[in-house]
């Protein structure tokens, strides 16, 4: 790129809707999202909030198409078409009829300052009340119980303090960057975790997206049915029961993670998971730096891929 960019030459405003104290929901793709609970979340509130597109960026300033190639539709063998991937702002009203605004798409790869300016003042022009940014990560907390969320914000006040305190520095996404500059703006800004069994192995996990959905309600004051996101998790649940049951170890170590998760659960004390949670963020970026990107779909789980030895680590 030969120049600076600025902020008003990101997006295009596709319309001016009429919103009442909205807040703002933040999610992309391609940062930490174990089990893609996030991802599903968001993508589960733009269906059930009927959000339609009110802001596109343009993502020829943001992304690498490179490393975020679109997409090359092929139907009996003719090149049937293009998507590109999209970053955007979508409006649409909860199940209480609150005005809801989703920041979704693919994390940018470039511009990052210049498009935090531009959202934050988007947020501005649209009268955000407060911000609300969703992500999961791989934790030692077995799957036969409900999943616990975690919050992390720069205001004390808006952290949870009986949930992990983690002390640790840990590479940065987008997220966390709109998190400070909201911060600074003036406006609450928080993001809610997810934790997701680290055993499990690559698919969805829904429930933690149904954690999350659940969570806005109290975090964003954002009303949203899960609809068959408990059938879902349930039946999800039923596979790694009997999964676990196939093998002395797994069950060991599903034991011994249940007695932590209720004995700190339980007490009130913090669990103490900031060594834990470190590796487990630097093993989750190796990994997206050694293997290609998959897709969301669901896929059948391999015994196999429950690692024992992973499982010793934890205990």
């Amino acid at each position: 790129m030969t120049k600076a960019v600025e902020p008003t030459d990101l997006y295009t405003v596709l319309r001016t809707p009429d919103l009442i104290d909205p807040v703002l929901i933040v999610h992309f793709d391609g940062w930490i999202d174990a089990g893609v609970s996030a991802g599903n979340a968001v993508r589960h509130l733009i269906d059930v909030t009927g959000a339609d597109p009110l802001v596109e960026f343009d993502t020829e300033w943001l992304l690498d198409h490179r490393a975020r190639r679109p997409t090359m539709h092929i139907i009996d063998g003719v090149n049937a078409g293009i998507d590109w991937p999209k970053i955007e702002i979508a409006a649409g009203r909860d199940s209480n009829d609150r005005d809801v605004l989703i920041l979704s798409g693919a994390e940018p790869d470039h511009n990052w300052r210049a498009f935090t300016t531009a959202v934050v003042g988007l947020a501005d022009r649209f009268g955000v009340s407060r911000v609300v940014a969703l992500g999961a990560y791989p934790a030692a907390v077995p799957h036969t119980r409900s999943s616990r969320l975690t919050i992390t914000s720069p205001t004390v006040d808006l952290a949870r303090s009986n949930e992990p305190r983690a002390t640790l520095d840990v590479p940065a996404g987008m997220a966390a960057v709109l998190e400070q500059a909201f911060d600074a703006a003036g406006l609450e800004a928080l993001t809610v975790w997810a934790q997701v069994p680290h055993y499990i192995p690559p698919g969805p996990y829904p429930a933690a997206t149904q954690a999350l959905i659940e969570g806005l309600d109290e975090t964003a004051d954002v009303s949203a049915p899960s609809g068959d996101l408990g059938e879902m998790a349930l039946a999800a649940r039923n596979r790694l029961d009997e999964l676990v049951s196939d093998e002395a170890s797994h069950k060991a170590m599903l034991s011994e993670l249940e007695r932590q998760h209720d004995q700190y659960g339980h007490d009130g004390e913090t669990l103490p998971t900031s060594d834990e949670l470190a590796a487990e963020v630097e093993q989750f970026l190796r990994s997206q730096d050694d293997e290609p990107e998959t897709d969301n779909d669901a896929r059948e789980t391999d015994p196999e891929e429950l690692d024992p030895e992973e499982e010793e680590d934890t205990k």
